[in-house]
């Protein structure tokens, strides 16, 4: 079936549910009112439906290929890239000091998620280059600012970052690849990586590569790193892309979906780079891209979520079988409660998405220490509960389909294929619960307390018109605001760490229902009052079960040894 943007959704969350006249209502984003918002999210929506979508398929059965150590993308992925540059859609959070839009990262996210939807394959590109633009504002010197931002926000030239090496996965610290100094301000960079995204490409000008390496006088371990600026090509004076740097593209991973999206395994032999951020400052530098890309795959995984969705319901309509009101399968409790449990989620990721991003653009604007811990909370709940949606719900689409979903032709193993590997990378969503646990509670809990707070206080002023929803909503608030204090209270970290994913899928449990319910009192007596009270119903409860896990601690794991849990 075509694919259909979800332009009306974002429409409604972002003018009933997350607060986004908050964000237009500062003096940072005054011009991004609701009718420009509307204006962009249905032009968005049309690329994406017109442009993108037509290349899903096609980019799973025509991957890109390596020949003679040349990219070769998938057919239609240069003019698909091409649209998204033209469209301005690489830069919506670009300072428009060098080109960009300014616009808030609310506006950004509601389209990567779309066109998440549309093409992940293709949107990944896109992606990378707004985490190394971001990266570049906040931490690249003047002159590498003036020349690489104008070219990396028309689209002209695309962005990558490079972490991962075969013996340094997850652990950074451990990377091997070291740059010398060239004495002129340059550096010599020298080592391999792994798992590159968009490695490169054959339709920009230039890929400019963003390395994590070490300086001779690097310490052992993340405090020793350093982040280089390494181009495919070297800039000339004007400006063009100039002669071959000393890297290459070894080798393209097989992998089992994302087709469509090389991931290169790229070699570094002496290239010359230039320094981004201070020496040894890398990853402070590294980390503004990656919570930017964080906050992105999270919204991939919504978009495919939306896509999986929309392709199963389109299936289930028309697939006739057994006995039913309309005589198809949509009409099957069993076929309903999957239908309806992927829309519910649906809904309650892609609003704590939403949220996460109005919580970024409100510390962008006002500078507010508040609003910046709300932001850094919410971040691994977008990313893993996002990840974690787009995989059950892609999961479940393949499920409406029977064995026709087991089979390629029907497209519906695709999604599941491709969206697999966002709950794995820019952090593994273990990794993310551990972060929420750990370093996102080292206030010891004052941000995730004042947000227990907001949700409380909302579902007591709900009691009034809906208080079969809002009871629940407040009492499972409870239930989370004491599992959230003995969190805080475990000194063996492992303690938390053990628990630390139930305790995010339950905190993402929690915040679905909130939106569900702020979404119900919009539409009283509609589809999203129905859909909220399928959600606290059904889905809500499921918190308890999680909770109960988490407080569990770390005893019973590490009771049995390792010789026993392998014998």
């Amino acid at each position: 079936m075509p694919y259909r943007s979800p332009v009306t959704d974002y429409t409604f969350l972002l003018s009933h549910v997350v607060g986004y006249d908050r964000v237009s209502g500062t003096e940072k984003y005054a011009e991004a009112g609701a009718d420009m918002v509307s204006a962009i999210l249905t032009e968005a929506g049309r690329m994406c439906d017109e442009v993108m979508a037509p290349l899903q398929r096609g980019g799973d059965l025509n991957p890109a290929r390596l020949e003679n150590g040349a990219l070769r993308s998938s057919p239609g992925f240069a003019e698909g890239w091409k649209a998204i540059a033209e469209g301005g859609w690489i830069g919506m959070s670009g300072s428009p000091e060098h080109g960009g839009m300014g616009l808030p990262m609310a506006v950004t996210t509601a389209v990567n998620d779309m066109m998440s939807g549309a093409c992940l394959s293709l949107q990944l590109a896109p992606l990378m280059s707004q985490g190394q633009i971001e990266a570049l504002e906040h931490h690249a010197s003047d002159a590498i600012k003036e020349l690489y931002l104008p070219k990396l926000i028309s689209g002209e030239w695309s962005g990558t970052m490079n972490l991962t090496e075969p013996q340094a996965g997850s652990d950074v610290g451990a990377l091997s690849s070291k740059a010398e100094p060239n004495g002129d301000g340059t550096y010599a960079v020298t080592g391999q990586k792994i798992f590159i995204s968009w490695g490169d490409n054959d339709f920009c000008d230039n890929v400019c590569h963003l390395v994590l390496a070490r300086l001779p006088d690097g310490v052992p371990g993340t405090k020793g790193i350093s982040l280089f600026l390494v181009p495919r090509n070297l800039p000339e004076e004007n400006g063009n892309a100039g002669v071959a740097n000393s890297l290459k593209v070894v080798s393209l991973e097989h992998k089992m979906g994302l087709h469509g999206s090389p991931t290169c395994v790229m070699q570094y032999d002496g290239a010359t780079g230039w320094l981004v951020g201070e020496e040894h400052g890398g990853m402070a530098a590294m980390f503004t891209m990656m919570n930017n890309a964080r906050l992105g795959v999270g919204g991939q995984g919504v978009g495919v979520a939306e896509a999986a969705w929309q392709h199963a319901m389109a299936y289930a309509m028309e697939r006739k079988q057994g006995k039913s009101a309309s005589g198809t399968i949509a009409d099957h409790a069993d076929v309903r409660r999957m239908l309806t449990s992927m829309k519910a989620d649906v809904f309650a990721a892609r609003a704590i998405l939403a949220s996460c991003a109005v919580a970024i653009d409100m510390g962008n604007a006002t500078g507010s220490a508040e609003w910046k811990a709300r932001a850094a909370f919410l971040t691994p709940i977008a990313k893993a509960f996002g990840t974690d949606t787009g995989i059950a719900v892609s999961e479940a689409g393949v499920q409406v389909h029977g064995g026709m979903g087991f089979i390629e032709e029907t497209g519906a193993a695709q999604f599941y294929r491709d969206v697999r590997v966002t709950a794995i990378y820019e952090g593994t969503n273990g990794i993310q619960a551990m972060d929420l646990v750990a370093r996102k509670m080292m206030d010891g809990g004052e941000a995730a307390a004042k947000l227990l707070d907001e949700i409380e206080d909302h579902a007591e002023r709900a009691r009034g018109r809906l208080p079969e929803l809002a009871g629940p909503v407040w009492e499972a608030t409870e239930t989370l605001r004491e599992a959230t204090e003995w969190m805080v209270a475990q000194g063996e970290m492992n303690d938390r760490f053990a628990g630390a994913v139930p305790f995010l899928r339950a905190f993402a449990r929690v915040l679905g229902g909130h939106f569900h319910l702020i979404a119900a009192l919009s539409d009283p007596g509609g589809a999203r009052e129905k859909l909220a009270r399928f959600y606290i119903n059904a889905l809500l409860p499921e918190h308890a079960g999680l909770l109960e896990q988490a407080q569990g601690g770390c005893a019973d794991l590490y009771a049995i040894s390792l010789e026993e849990l392998s014998a």
